[in-house]
């Protein structure tokens, strides 16, 4: 198999980010519409997107444990069937309970079989240029809000809430399960050289994996960046609508920070794999919680817009930068498991942002204290992150093979 079909890797990896994340993101749109519609409360249908991540977390490390057994290709096969049928079940709900399950967790189960083996995968595929690369297939989230939330606003206009849902889950099934086909392992992976945990050849132990102060620091700081972010995030919509934006032109608000997203994952890929990971990562983690704060002080359009670039940068270029520091510390032969584990911290910490921010919003009338909290935790990410241990290199080891 050709060294070149790694970017079709990272092609198939980009297309199923972007539609699997999109959809479970787009509850963004769906929410106030659902809720005219049900009476359902905005909490209620909030909870559904804390199940999404609660799920998804926990799913991340079984899927990505199974992906380094079985490879990544079986894994995104079954989450592409499941993900479609989520959302087409979930677009029959008639009650919240019935959303909640169906939307909650079935999307987030499936979501979860993408992102972690997707991301282990490519890191197997590419010795130079990882951080582009992962880079590259977490833009898949980036672009969603530019593609999948537009989608759905205009669906939901011309179709309605539910006709809207169904017509995005069979799209899923359209676009994932090709894609799905198309992943493969590579011919030929080499035993990590840049790593205590993969001396010698042999597979780390993953009871020392998970107490080693890399795997500690690593997932506490991946835990605060996205609870800093997710409520900001979920809500920002809402927000912009208070605040007198047109519907349409607060969701365009939300593309504007995937487009950012994008770029910033471009910009901070690069710079990781040309100045290490750890000052690019501390720098935008400080970078994200100035904009959380900033946003107590906008409420035009074009003041939304600009600093949607600011923050969508900067929470977007920093995500993909945990998957290249954790194929660092601990190698290729357990990077789904531990990139896993690490991506359940992650959700459990996205889980809090749409809960809480439904509850301040449902208390208050308003979102100020969401956006007070999330930039102190966004601090706490930054300053976690300053603990991240220096990297210890071996002597490179031969290479093993792995059947595709």
């Amino acid at each position: 198999m050709s060294v070149s079909y790694r970017w079709v890797i990272v092609a198939a990896g980009a297309l199923m980010t972007c539609v699997a994340l999109g959809a479970m993101f787009s509850l963004a749109i769906f929410q106030e519409p659902i809720a005219t519609a049900t009476g359902w409360s905005h909490v209620g249908i909030a909870s559904a997107m804390t199940l999404n991540f609660i799920v998804m977390g926990f799913g991340g490390f079984f899927w990505g444990a199974a992906s380094d057994r079985f490879g990544p290709r079986v894994v995104v096969l079954i989450g592409s069937v499941l993900l479609g049928l989520a959302l087409v079940l979930a677009s029959r709900a008639e009650t919240l309970l019935q959303f909640q399950l169906t939307y909650g967790i079935l999307v987030g189960l499936a979501a979860s079989t993408f992102f972690a083996p997707m991301i282990a995968a490519t890191t197997a595929w590419f010795d130079e240029n990882r951080g582009l690369a992962v880079s590259l297939v977490s833009a898949g989230m980036g672009v969603a809000p530019m593609t999948i939330s537009p989608f759905a606003r205009w669906l939901i206009s011309a179709y309605e809430w539910r006709p809207a849902m169904l017509i995005i889950g069979v799209a899923a099934w359209v676009l994932l399960v090709p894609a799905a086909l198309l992943v493969r392992r590579p011919p030929a992976e080499t035993a990590d050289s840049g790593t205590e945990f993969a001396a010698d050849g042999a597979r780390p132990q993953l009871s020392k994996v998970f107490r080693s102060p890399q795997f500690i620091v690593l997932g506490l700081t991946f835990f605060a960046c996205c609870a800093a972010h997710s409520g900001p995030i979920f809500h920002m919509v809402n927000y912009a609508t208070i605040c007198g934006v047109a519907p349409m032109a607060a969701v365009s608000i939300y593309s504007v920070e995937g487009l950012a997203g994008l770029g910033g994952r471009l910009l901070y890929g690069s710079l990781a794999d040309r100045i290490g990971v750890k000052p690019v990562l501390v720098a935008g983690l400080l970078v994200q919680a100035a904009a959380l704060a900033t946003y107590l002080f906008v409420s035009r359009l074009g003041e939304f817009y600009a600093l949607a670039i600011v923050f969508g940068s900067a929470y977007g270029g920093v995500m993909p930068l945990y998957a290249v520091l954790a194929r660092e510390y601990f190698g290729p032969r357990i990077i789904g498991t531990v990139f896993g584990a690490a991506t359940m911290l992650s959700s459990l910490g996205m889980a809090f942002g749409p809960l809480v921010g439904g509850w301040i919003f449902d208390t208050f009338a308003n979102y100020s204290w969401l956006f007070i909290g999330s930039a102190m935790v966004g601090l706490g990410a930054a300053a976690i992150a300053l603990a991240f241990p220096p990297l210890t290199r071996q002597k490179p080891q031969p290479a093993f093979g792995v059947a595709s």
